[in-house]
């Protein structure tokens, strides 16, 4: 290679002991039994059960009565179904309850991966040449359910990085959703699926002018039944229900640390894990800043985009990405409008880059080729690893390329500043391979980033090593787009 690339020494590896008290529940058969067999007990049975549980899961979990209270709320209307009077029950015998409807759920038990780097709101009190950083994770634990975590940082005056350790205690946020929606608004909104106008009529007359999330589930799941050799209009009707199933607020305590905050899949279409955040510092037209985060959700089946915005990370807006671009996985945002429009970046046939304009951020259509695979590195596919890097030159893409093996290996390229839909160079060779010491893990010779930074006239890399743990590399900024420019297209 003729670039000289910097390996850091720093390692980010799962931790076992992040851990999550989340609501546990198998059933209402069973759930009604252990309601019954607690009211059964005596006052003394009560208390001799639930002190140790306090003293031993108060260590590990920022007020667990606050956890096991709220989890005996969920299953409320089932003690009235066996005759016990919710409101009337001691806070002890609720609090046991409640503990039975709890489980530790370790977020990064099986990898801690995939990371993007992004500068953090606060800049405050550092000194000439440091830059105080978030970065994101691909969090993955039992079930291999994905979430996105998060920890802070610092990069000093000579681009070595330090991650502050994280905090004691990881929390679920507050979940606020949309209980009702209105039809004529609702349906407004779902223009661009594109459903034949029969189609989209009977879904609508099958529906009261304010409906729940789970009636029109109903309806929709009945179609699919009704069209199912009709594989393409079945998708339609699922990108339907993910329009209302997806759009909702997190809301973190303040008290929390941002290692503290996980976003884990709260909607239908994430049940199967939330992937590849690509966070990016975004600056709107009148100079305020917001950091928006493409993802894929996935439920199993089906892949569904969505973006996530935030100002402070304590609060962020969750929204799904929809029309002709928003397809697959792969989407980046550029940071900021280019004449007028929005701008993304995506893969959305798996294999080929492409590249996309809108005048709203959350509607994508006319997907235009950008880059195909040229190399033999990337004749497998090709795609960006986070959002395009503003530089003098050009808009600065990392890229990946998939090769034989179904290696990983990251490149980049440049792109025109007024007309991004023109690549300008494309790095002949990899920046980046996997060695001996990156390519064990559960994904064997793969390196994947989701989103760089330039700090201190370098390219800053953060990369998932093999879909196990993260690490990071460092290129100098004016010799990589030398490179680039010389290799050409």
């Amino acid at each position: 290679m003729r670039l000289s690339i910097e390996r850091k020494t720093t390692k980010i590896y799962p931790d076992l002991k992040r851990v999550v008290a989340r609501f546990f529940f198998n059933g209402e058969a069973r759930a009604k039994s252990i309601i019954q067999h607690v009211a059964a007990m005596s006052d003394a049975e009560v208390d001799i059960t639930i002190t140790p549980i306090l003293r031993e899961f108060s260590r590990r979990h920022r007020n667990i009565t606050r956890i096991f209270e709220k989890h005996a709320d969920r299953i409320k209307h089932l003690f009235a179904a066996v005759q016990v009077n919710y409101d009337e029950l001691p806070l002890k015998r609720r609090l046991l309850t409640g503990s039975y409807f709890t489980n530790e759920y370790s977020i990064e038990s099986a990898a801690f991966f995939n990371p993007s780097l992004i500068e953090d709101v606060d800049q405050s009190g550092l000194e000439e040449g440091e830059k105080r950083v978030i970065m994101s994770f691909r969090a993955v634990g039992e079930g291999h359910i994905s979430s996105i975590a998060f920890r802070s940082g610092l990069i000093n005056k000579n681009n070595q990085i330090s991650l502050d350790s994280p905090g004691n205690y990881v929390d679920e946020a507050e979940v606020i959703r949309n209980s009702m929606y209105k039809k004529s608004s609702f349906f407004q909104n779902a223009v661009s699926i594109k459903l034949p106008d029969s189609v989209m009529q009977e879904v609508q007359s099958s529906l009261s002018d304010e409906f729940e999330y789970l009636a029109l589930k109903k309806v929709i799941r009945e179609m699919q039944q009704r069209y199912q050799v009709d594989n393409l209009l079945k998708k339609a009707l699922e990108r339907l229900l993910w329009l209302a199933d997806s759009y909702y607020e997190l809301n973190f305590s303040l008290d929390t640390d941002i290692s503290d905050r996980v976003i884990f899949p709260y909607s239908d279409a994430e049940s199967r894990g939330i992937e590849d955040a690509r966070f990016v510092k975004y600056t709107h037209e009148n100079g305020s800043i917001s950091y928006y985060a493409t993802y894929t959700a996935f439920d199993g089946v089906t892949i569904q985009p969505k973006l996530l915005q935030t100002k402070d990370f304590y609060n962020f807006k969750i929204m799904p990405l929809y029309g002709e671009g928003a397809q697959n996985k792969n989407l980046a945002l550029f940071p900021r409008k280019i004449n007028g429009k929005y701008v993304m970046i995506s893969r959305i046939d798996g294999i080929n880059g492409y590249i996309m304009y809108s005048d709203k951020i959350n509607i994508w259509e006319n997907p235009q080729i950008l880059q195909t695979p040229k190399y033999p590195w990337e004749f497998v596919q090709v795609g960006n690893c986070g959002s395009p890097i503003e530089t003098s030159e050009g808009w600065l893409v990392i890229t990946h390329g998939v090769g034989p093996m179904r290696t990983y290996c990251i490149g980049a390229s440049l792109l025109d500043l007024e007309n991004p839909g023109m690549e300008i160079g494309r790095l002949k060779e990899p920046l980046l391979m996997p060695n001996k010491d990156e390519r064990e893990g559960y994904v064997p010779n793969v390196l994947y980033s989701c989103g760089s930074m330039i700090h201190n006239d370098e390219l800053i890399i953060p990369y998932g090593l093999s879909d196990y743990a993260s690490g990071f590399a460092t290129v100098n900024l004016e010799k990589l787009l030398t490179q680039i420019k010389a290799d050409g297209i």
